[in-house]
């Protein structure tokens, strides 16, 4: 008869099915627990710790996931556990050890953070069957990216001792984390294909995160080319029984690559050796909901307890990696030159106070850039161009009043969007038909401002009526497959012009793009956050990177009203190290990220004043809860955004040289200071 383990403290101890009376259960509430469950007779056979199962949770029956089995429990009334949802899967316990640390550093429930790492459908038992419309599936047109002929390419004296380090650590079986440092187009994704290459030999897996659903078409596309069906592919568009079907794929160890977005850091892949985190900077690696992990901190976490090797790839590292490679945590690996020595494109900033006074109005495109644009299309290249803003334009107000058309529920103005003749909330989806008399002064002088992705391709429409022209934003990509079919045809050369958000900013190569245009290079700028530096340079070196891909050079034109921003200056010279010296100066003054780590607390609630007194409370309670550490606590202070959805919103800041002082005090206070109708969102490391 089989046996399972006990686990308590450091002590461990085996004991037969049989003698199995109770188990330890966690579940996905902001509840420590474990709680005990008696075991009825039937299950006894097929309970593990790690077993995924049903239980009634007070008037509810919830799942929940077994994390131990205690010798006796002193509850008279206890309850059984209703049934196990799935025999085949078991949590493992390097994924008990991964979620274990998740709920400590980030401030969740072990079950919480179990539960982020358990595609949603499997905690309900769903089996995988096959719906006709899934038989043109998530991978059906991906492939059309690649024509097959992607093979292993010979590295060049850069790529070959960036090969060797890492080869060699996987080969010794020891955990280190590798930050590969390449400018765009040095030749990364061949490094990570080589790396994985040799992981499979050596009998081992792979996990590569990309920051953003739409790269993972390309990337697929490319990864598959190379290694056929040893490809699993998790992200969160993928229809339920399909996500099923690939993470079994997984966790039977027919799939050993998988590839995915963030929550595919916990696939459940066998003998892992290599985890590539690429573009690791994103900030889309940061979960937004409980528990708030950031994925490249846990690829971190989980190499380690599998001595696995992490590559963290990007053209323009965070600072926080940057800055951990300098001090010798991490091994730095630079790719200085672009594959083939093909030469970065040449930048150039267009002054748009200049423009403005030239033309006598706030003008989209500079006369640089509609002369590259049309030179361009004229000879039959491509044009990317780049605003991180969508819809048509960003504000309606009166002329007469200066009255700014307001979301009911947020503190925000409404953005118009002409294609669906409404002013909707990004935040929210409160929607509204743009009015023609000013609803405070009943003039009739509404005024449209500013400008998104929509009125960008509304005005390229009207210079350029032969050009065939798309966009890819958030709005047109709603749909699934949608990615796809835009970046498809834009690689087969059905598109001249493709005007997006930062999705089209990182990850993509196509050959045929020799301009890429920035239209407004401040939007970044101009956020209250102390990382807008960091962003502006980022998203700029990025997409600057995707023209001049190929033999054909490249161009990248930039307009600013900030033009000599160190920021964009250093983004002009493709000048990392330049940019990093800088920023990281002033980090260092200012006492931010990576010199400290910050926890944000948010407070919300409807009524305004209720929400500010409890601030106001909870602050005092925490000085006294850190009279013994070092923590410095600011705030309170409306949020950024100081009523969203009908909540208002109030932050407190701490920041410490260690999140763990920072955590124990919110242990010991926040569960004294739960103020009736007041929600607490704790947000470690937040992004």
């Amino acid at each position: 008869m089989p046996s399972a383990p006990y686990h308590k403290g450091t002590g461990q101890a085996t004991y037969a099915v049989y003698s199995m009376k109770f188990a330890d259960i966690v579940i996905n509430r902001p509840i420590e627990g474990p709680f005990t469950y008696s075991i009825p007779e039937f299950l006894k056979e097929d309970l593990k710790i790690g077993s995924i199962v049903e239980v009634s949770f007070g008037n509810k029956t919830v799942t929940g996931y077994v994390i131990g089995f205690p010798d006796k429990c002193d509850i008279k009334k206890i309850k059984p556990i209703n049934r196990i949802i799935d025999k085949t899967l078991c949590i493992d316990s390097k994924m008990l050890q991964l979620t274990k640390w998740i709920s400590e550093y980030y401030y969740s429930s072990w079950g919480e953070a179990i539960s982020a790492a358990i595609p949603g459908v499997l905690k309900k038992g769903v089996s995988v069957k096959r719906h006709r419309k899934e038989k043109h599936d998530e991978l059906g047109e991906e492939f059309e990216f690649i024509d097959g002929s992607d093979k292993h390419l010979t590295p060049n004296p850069e790529q070959q001792e960036a090969l060797d380090s890492i080869i060699n650590s996987m080969s010794a079986g020891t955990h280190k984390v590798f930050l590969l440092h390449g400018v765009t187009g040095s030749g990364k994704t061949e490094v990570y294909l080589q790396s994985i290459a040799h992981a499979l030999k050596l009998g081992l897996s792979s996990i590569v995160l990309v920051p953003e659903i739409s790269l993972t078409p390309q990337t697929v596309a490319r990864f598959k080319a190379r290694f056929e069906d040893k490809i699993a592919v998790l992200h969160s568009r993928l229809l339920g029984s399909k996500r099923v079907s690939e993470w079994k794929r997984i966790n039977s160890g027919e799939a050993r690559i998988v590839i995915g977005a963030r929550s595919a850091i916990f696939a459940p892949v066998k003998n892992l050796g290599l985890i590539v985190v690429d573009e690791e900077h994103e900030t889309s690696y940061k979960q937004e909901d409980v528990p708030r992990y950031n994925a490249r901190d846990a690829a971190i976490k989980r190499a380690e307890f599998s001595n696995a090797v992490v590559i963290l790839g990007s053209a323009t590292p965070s600072l926080e990696s940057f800055y951990a490679a300098k001090n010798g945590k991490f091994t730095i690996i630079e790719l200085s030159e672009r594959i083939d020595s093909r030469l970065l494109p040449a930048v150039d900033i267009v002054d748009m106070r200049e423009e403005m006074t030239r033309a006598k109005k706030i003008p989209i495109f500079s006369q640089k850039l509609k002369e590259w644009i049309e030179k361009d299309i004229a000879e039959k290249k491509q044009v990317i161009l780049f605003l991180n803003r969508r819809g048509f334009s960003t504000f309606i107000n009166c002329k007469k009043c200066g009255y700014v058309i307001k979301c009911k529920r947020c503190s925000v103005s409404l953005i118009y969007h002409f294609d669906k003749k409404k002013l909707i909330c990004h935040h929210c989806n409160f929607n509204m038909a743009p009015p023609d008399i000013c609803p405070e002064c009943n003039s009739g002088y509404m005024k449209y401002w500013g400008l998104g992705t929509e009125k960008v391709e509304s005005e390229l429409h009207r210079l350029f009526p032969a050009a065939i022209i798309e966009r890819m934003d958030t709005d047109t990509t709603r749909k699934r497959g949608m990615h796809d079919k835009v970046l498809s045809k834009f690689k087969a050369g059905g598109v001249d012009i493709i005007i997006g958000t930062q999705m089209i900013a990182k990850g993509l190569d196509f050959p045929k793009v020799t301009l890429v245009g920035v239209i407004s290079a401040d939007t970044a700028l101009n956020l209250p956050d102390f990382r807008s530096a960091e962003r502006t340079f980022n998203l700029l070196t990025q997409v600057a990177g995707r023209a001049g891909r190929s033999d054909l050079g490249g161009r990248v034109i930039i307009q600013s009203y900030t033009p000599q921003h160190y920021s964009i200056q250093a983004a002009k010279n493709h000048d990392y190290n330049t940019f990093y010296d800088k920023e990281i100066h002033l980090r260092k003054e200012l006492y931010l990220p990576p010199f400290c780590h910050m926890v944000s607390l948010t407070l919300r609630g409807r009524n305004e004043e209720r929400v500010f007194k409890a601030s106001d409370n909870l602050k005092a309670s925490l000085e006294e809860g850190a009279k013994s550490k070092n923590i410095d606590i600011l705030g309170p202070a409306p949020s950024a955004i100081s009523r969203m959805k009908g909540m208002y919103r109030w932050s407190i800041f701490l920041r410490a040289e260690n999140v763990e002082d920072i955590t124990a005090v919110l242990k010991r206070t926040l569960g004294k200071n739960k103020p009736p109708g007041i929600i607490i969102t704790v947000d470690v490391d937040p992004s």
